[in-house]
């Protein structure tokens, strides 16, 4: 039988750890029931002697979303067992694992206790958090509701690192077998092919073309490689420089949605981004021109943002949401069709959410066909390139052994 390590909360507010046995995590849970105790946390591990304990020291760490979920998560968690929010900050103290969340955690304690609401405590800790988990706090704490938007936080949280860690290791391969194709054609065109150069040479025949034009690259990459990579190294910099500016930014961004297949998959990840943003922020209470005011912060592509922020202009005038994002013609047809039904039957939030579900569907099934594609392409370019290279070697080396016999 598994063993599971897990972390708890006990009936007088002390923090437990420790590990129990059981077929899956949902025997786990009720054993931890039965013994008075609220599950915080539970891992599968192998099975080893139980320990208890109050805090776990961790490697110092910066802070990343990830604990800022796990943080949110487990707040929610003991908010609902009845624990006061002081109470429930000074459990997550104990159980931080790293100095820079416990330290957050100490200084949004302090500011809880000094009269403070939560959102206003975190709020004051600087750019951890963005507005939007700050101002759904802040609606869920008006709302009286404050437990049921930290859980709806923490799954945001987590459906959008789902979705960002499923494209990266969809990329990783291909990546891996661009680096290793590019620099297999260095390699071979700048140091194996000037190996024959000599050789050639001696003999002092006329050369065939292709072997000629091998050479010669060849020997370009030898003497002037670094001239290239100074000129990828100098384009990436005027690159980044150029993002920094708002209006570089918002043109090379505009050249992003225009590319052929880049330009769809960057729109399905803006609108399953805008639609779930949107979504979480109605479904607890936030009102919509000021849902959209954070909505636009998140969005990467500068030019969505602009059209967003331009859709919130035409709502001040009284306009529906669906009719001015038509008209920017910045969104799929269909997620404009789905955003003016939930408005026509009161039922935005739920569609937009949905929208956001199909959306991220979408863009995992077209980068994974698009990389599909990309493979075998990206494989075949680098034999074709491998096999004019050995076979402009050979054809000089055969014209050579014709003139020998």
């Amino acid at each position: 039988m598994p063993g599971f390590q897990y972390k708890a909360v006990s009936a007088d507010g002390e923090v437990v750890q420790g590990t129990l046995e059981g077929s899956d995590r949902k025997q786990v849970v009720e054993q931890l029931h039965a013994l008075g105790q609220t599950p915080i946390r539970i891992d599968e591990t192998a099975v080893v002697p139980a320990r208890s304990g109050r805090k776990r020291h961790g490697r110092k760490r910066r802070l990343n979303e990830e604990q800022i979920a796990n943080a949110t998560r487990e707040l929610s968690t003991l908010l609902r067992a009845g624990l006061p929010l002081d109470r429930a900050l000074g459990v997550l103290i104990s159980l931080a694992e790293g100095e820079p969340i416990a330290e957050l955690l100490v200084n949004v304690r302090k500011e809880v206790n000094g009269g403070a609401t939560l959102a206003d405590a975190i709020e004051s800790q600087g750019g951890a958090f963005n507005r939007f988990y700050i101002n759904l706090l802040r609606a869920g704490e008006a709302g009286g509701a404050l437990e049921v938007v930290l859980e709806r936080l923490a799954e945001h949280m987590q459906q959008s690192k789902e979705v960002h860690d499923a494209m990266v290791s969809a990329m990783i391969y291909p990546a891996i077998l661009i680096v290793v194709a590019v620099s297999s054609i260095f390699i071979l065109l700048g140091y194996v092919v000037p190996q024959f150069t000599e050789l050639f040479e001696d003999v002092g025949q006329v050369l065939p073309l292709p072997t000629r034009i091998t050479i010669a690259v060849g020997e370009g990459l030898q003497s002037y490689g670094w001239v290239a990579l100074l000129v990828v190294v100098a384009g990436v910099w005027i690159m980044r420089r150029q993002l920094e500016d708002p209006r570089g930014r918002r043109r090379w961004h505009a050249r992003f949605l225009n590319m052929p297949l880049a330009g769809a998959i960057i729109t399905r990840v803006e609108v399953a981004r805008f639609a779930r943003t949107l979504g979480t922020l109605l479904h607890n209470g936030v009102p919509l021109l000021k849902a959209l005011s954070i909505v636009k912060d998140s969005i990467g592509n500068q030019v969505i943002a602009d059209g967003i922020e331009r859709v919130a202009g035409s709502l001040k005038q009284g306009q529906s949401l669906a009719e001015p994002l038509a008209e920017a013609a910045l969104f799929p047809p269909f997620a404009i069709h789905m955003i003016r039904v939930g408005e026509e039957s009161g039922r935005l939030e739920e569609l937009l959410l949905q929208v956001a579900s199909i959306y991220d569907r979408e863009t995992q099934v077209t980068i994974k066909r698009t990389l599909s594609l990309l493979e075998p392409v990206l494989i075949l370019v680098l034999g074709i390139v491998i096999a004019a290279v050995i076979i402009s070697i050979l054809m000089a080396i055969l014209g050579i052994n014709q003139l020998v016999f």
